[in-house]
């Protein structure tokens, strides 16, 4: 098997297809490029191609240039779907001002009202949330740019992409270590002691 360098983009489009758990990188590519199809397909034109040796009419084999043109096409067709870009938010305000206790009574559990708060605390503090990359467990990613990064650090980790942003976080933590998360996620982004655990406390 040989080892490939992408830059952080590409991976990132690879990682937003993967449909199970456990899907390789290369099984990926290989699903997205129709890799399989191209090959048996290359297989039955080369075989076409063979004539009897006292046939005067030889076929030509089609370049390796349209298989590959074939190959583009079919990459082209699957498009990603981009994170919707933050609302713009008004000069002054905080986290606070975003967020209230009648919007988060109508999310889906612990689970829904997390990824709101953390939602509006991108979108307050985007330039500098990068920093909860640096937040993580003993032996576990809490936090990544790609859903196979977390998939890869841990089984079951239930990966979810934070609304409104290009990062992800696991959620099958129980609410207390969610909780944790939240407030280790106001303390990088420079929070006192107080409005974190009051950020903590909207879960």
């Amino acid at each position: 098997m040989k080892t490939i360098d992408i830059d952080d983009e590409l991976y990132q489009y690879i990682a937003s297809n993967t449909k199970f758990i456990g899907e390789s990188a290369s099984d990926i590519l290989r699903r997205l490029l129709s890799f399989d199809e191209l090959v048996a397909n290359s297989k039955l034109a080369i075989k076409k191609d063979v004539q009897p040796a006292n046939d005067v009419k030889t076929k030509k084999s089609k370049p390796a240039v349209e298989n590959v043109k074939l190959a583009e096409t079919k990459t082209k067709s699957v498009e990603k779907t981009p994170a919707a870009k933050p609302e713009k938010i008004a000069a002054g305000q905080n986290i606070f001002d975003l967020i209230n206790k009648e919007e988060l009574a109508t999310q889906k559990g612990a689970v829904g009202r997390f990824l709101l708060i953390l939602s509006n605390m991108h979108r307050v503090h985007s330039q500098q949330f990068d920093s909860v990359l640096d937040i993580q467990g003993r032996d576990r990613l809490y936090f990544a740019n790609a859903e196979l990064d977390l998939l890869e650090a841990g089984s079951s980790t239930k990966p979810k992409q934070i609304p409104n942003s290009e990062f992800w976080v696991i959620t099958n933590s129980n609410t207390t270590r969610k909780k944790r998360m939240l407030t280790d996620v106001a303390n990088v982004l420079g929070y006192s002691k107080t409005d974190a655990e009051r950020i903590r406390d909207l879960l």
